[in-house]
């Protein structure tokens, strides 16, 4: 248990709004926690979040603290052990969630164009001569975390049922760079020479970090994922379950939104993960043979 305490750690804490508070329902928690997995640096994903976290407070009459982790697993975990109420969560992380630790989605990322979700990359840096998986047979491969979607599962069973071929064989080095911003900078920086992430998380960096059209080539694209979720905890008082669905849905701060790349929040179910959980399946199967 002392692990898991010490692998979340506490970013932001939003100022307590004791009169507010007041009006919340006497069984809600005292704060909300929202829990952040760390598709990119701490300090970068908690700043993105700071908007959204302040409209929470206001919305719902309660303190709001975000925290994130050294890895998606922390994040499972801590909801596990109830130490989050809430969490942002990718698709695969979300289905490990909902298997361990009684998570429930209930609303997705809607990107700026109105896609309620996003795509898988496979990126190399541009000018490296790698503009094929084919070039790049024998050179240093980074997936992100083994519970990322677009970072490990996609590509995973892409080069396995499509392309038949074994990572671990074909590229002379296989790492995980923890993040998708760390996989992205890392071949902008030469430290890696392919890596998989995804559409969004490049946009979000894009003209701050590294420019997308000067630093890389994409080289294959998945077909759409689902939107990454935020989910609750299942044992969370009702009311306060309806409320937070309603608080993000009608979220409509035009910084923040720009802060996170995205158009807003839409409902979500279950069941639109789904086709995630055959991809595990798939690669579980892929595993054994």
């Amino acid at each position: 248990m002392k692990k898991v305490l010490k692998a979340l750690v506490t970013i932001a804490l939003v100022t307590c709004l004791p009169a507010a508070a007041l009006a919340a329902p006497s069984d809600w928690p005292k704060k909300l926690t929202i829990g952040l997995i760390p598709t990119e640096s701490s300090s970068h994903i908690t700043d993105r979040y700071d908007n959204l976290a302040k409209y929470l407070e206001k919305k719902l009459g309660i303190p709001v603290v975000l925290k994130t982790s050294t890895d998606y697993g922390g994040v499972i975990t801590a909801m596990q052990f109830k130490h989050i109420d809430v969490a942002y969560y990718g698709p695969k992380s979300y289905v490990e969630a909902a298997l361990r630790a009684n998570a429930e989605c209930f609303v997705l990322e809607v990107l700026e164009d109105g896609t309620q979700g996003y795509h898988g990359v496979i990126i190399t840096k541009k000018g490296s001569g790698i503009n094929s998986i084919k070039d790049a047979k024998g050179k240093v491969w980074a997936f992100t975390d083994p519970n990322s979607t677009s970072g490990t599962l996609v590509p995973t069973v892409y080069f396995v049922k499509d392309l038949k071929l074994d990572p671990e064989k074909y590229f002379s080095r296989v790492i995980y760079s923890g993040g998708h911003e760390a996989s992205i900078m890392s071949v902008k920086g030469g430290k890696i020479d392919i890596a998989s992430t995804n559409d969004l998380d490049m946009d979000r960096g894009n003209g701050k970090l590294w420019n997308n059209e000067k630093d890389f080539n994409v080289i294959w694209t998945s077909k759409l994922i689902p939107g990454s979720p935020m989910a609750y905890r299942k044992d969370l008082p009702l009311s306060l379950k309806k409320a937070l669905k309603e608080a993000f849905v009608s979220y409509k701060d035009k910084d923040g939104l720009k802060q996170l790349k995205l158009k807003g929040y839409a409902p979500a179910s279950d069941d639109l993960y789904d086709p995630i959980r055959d991809q595990i399946e798939v690669k579980k199967q892929l595993g054994k043979k």
